[in-house]
């Protein structure tokens, strides 16, 4: 029998499934930390020391340092944790985010959010978690790269083997945009989207990888910053071959050969208008959220219960009791902030109840994208600036 028989490709991640709900309970705690404490990736001696941006790929169940010369860059079948240390008065803050690639597996998924509870307990819990989906990424973690860029492939990992796949033809599509959403000028975003001419926008700049010649598209629309984007991501993409570039403007006649080259030789027309991908859609109006409620969830009574505490009036710091565990639905984010005297229980519970409260929204079809909400947890006394704000709004 040939060593792969019977042995098939890692099952994808669903975003919506809840496989790693069931971490937090006191044992778990006290294994994390020990774990922790033997960990190479949060012993290097800068961890909890220093402030500064860190980032580990999730390799074969191992936290892998990425290169710094990368930051910025992912992967849509890999899943990251990213750790940003900043001054707060005379101590560090910590956010650590674990990022979950749209074609993540499930062994990289849960490897992620384990360890970013076991970071969390080497830094003696006094750090912000949050879940991030390559769909939906938050303005606080896309504030930490000056640009971000999503590319197709990246490691798997597990008990699987899988085939290579037939020698094809290289066909690689970039886009290149500004974000919408960001007021700084030079936030720039690089994503791989599908190599059909139906992926082109003269609003944004494209690079065609086709392996022998790329070719930089430009949309008659484009900016001059994504103009540059384009330029250094062609450079970066030549240092390690030697291939001829060719820069056409859609305003030239001659930028028709990258449509034929896309598939579109039968089509006629010079409008082109691509959706961007995931939040980096461009919106006709305000983005529709859902209205603010708080939530208490407490063993005070001897049971755990989960209990609305206000729905849609205005949220103030002292609607939370440091007793509790309150979930904080902003519309378009989930906080959870636990109190400093919450019960083991109660602390345990937080991303269990986090993620089946996200996921009886998606049931409900309040938003067809509930399962894409970002979620985030702050422990009293450690509240992240944006979690302040939120309250404050």
């Amino acid at each position: 029998m040939p060593p792969h028989e019977g042995l098939v490709h890692p099952k994808e991640y669903d975003i919506k499934d809840s496989n790693v709900e069931l971490i937090g309970t006191d044992l778990d705690h006290r294994v994390k930390y020990n774990s922790a404490v033997t960990e190479p990736a949060w012993n290097n001696g800068q961890i909890g020391q220093e402030a500064g941006l860190f980032i580990w790929r999730i390799e074969n169940f191992q936290v892998i340092p990425w290169p710094k010369e990368k930051y910025g860059q992912f992967f849509d079948g890999d899943s990251f944790i990213v750790l940003h240390s900043y001054k707060l008065g005379d101590k560090l803050g910590h956010d650590i985010f674990f990022w979950l690639g749209s074609k993540t597996t499930q062994d990289e998924a849960g490897t992620a959010a384990y360890k970013t509870v076991e970071l969390d307990e080497f830094l003696h819990g006094a750090a912000t978690q949050h879940r991030e989906v390559q769909a939906q990424p938050s303005d606080e973690f896309l504030a930490l790269f000056r640009h971000y860029a999503i590319r197709s492939g990246g490691v798997r990992s597990g008990f699987t083997h899988v085939e290579p796949q037939e020698q094809e033809e290289i066909l690689t599509l970039l886009r290149i945009f500004k974000h919408p959403g960001i007021a700084r000028i030079d936030s720039l975003i690089v994503h791989e989207v599908e190599p059909t001419w139906k992926s082109l926008d003269e609003n944004d700049v494209f690079v065609l990888d086709k392996g022998e010649k790329i070719w930089v598209w430009q949309g008659k629309k484009c900016s001059p910053m994504e103009k540059a984007k384009a330029a250094q991501v062609v450079n970066d993409m030549t240092l390690a071959k030697h291939v001829d570039v060719e820069v056409l403007s859609q305003l030239e006649s001659r930028s028709r050969i990258i449509v034929d080259l896309l598939g579109g030789k039968e089509e006629a027309g010079s409008t082109l208008e691509a959706p961007r991908p995931g939040r980096f859609a461009k919106k006709g109006g305000e983005e529709p959220t859902r209205p603010r409620k708080l939530f208490r969830l407490s063993d005070a009574s001897g049971n755990l219960s989960f209990d609305l505490v206000k729905d849609g009036q205005r949220v103030d710091r002292s609607d939370f009791n440091g007793n509790d565990v309150f979930l904080y639905d902003v519309g378009n984010r989930l906080w959870v902030w636990q109190g400093s005297e919450a019960s083991a229980s109660e602390k345990a519970m937080w991303l269990r109840v986090a993620q089946f409260y996200v996921r009886k929204i998606q049931e409900s079809q309040e938003s067809s994208d509930a399962h894409l909400t970002p979620i985030s947890k702050v422990v009293q006394g450690y509240e992240s600036p944006s979690f302040l704000k939120a309250v404050e709004a």
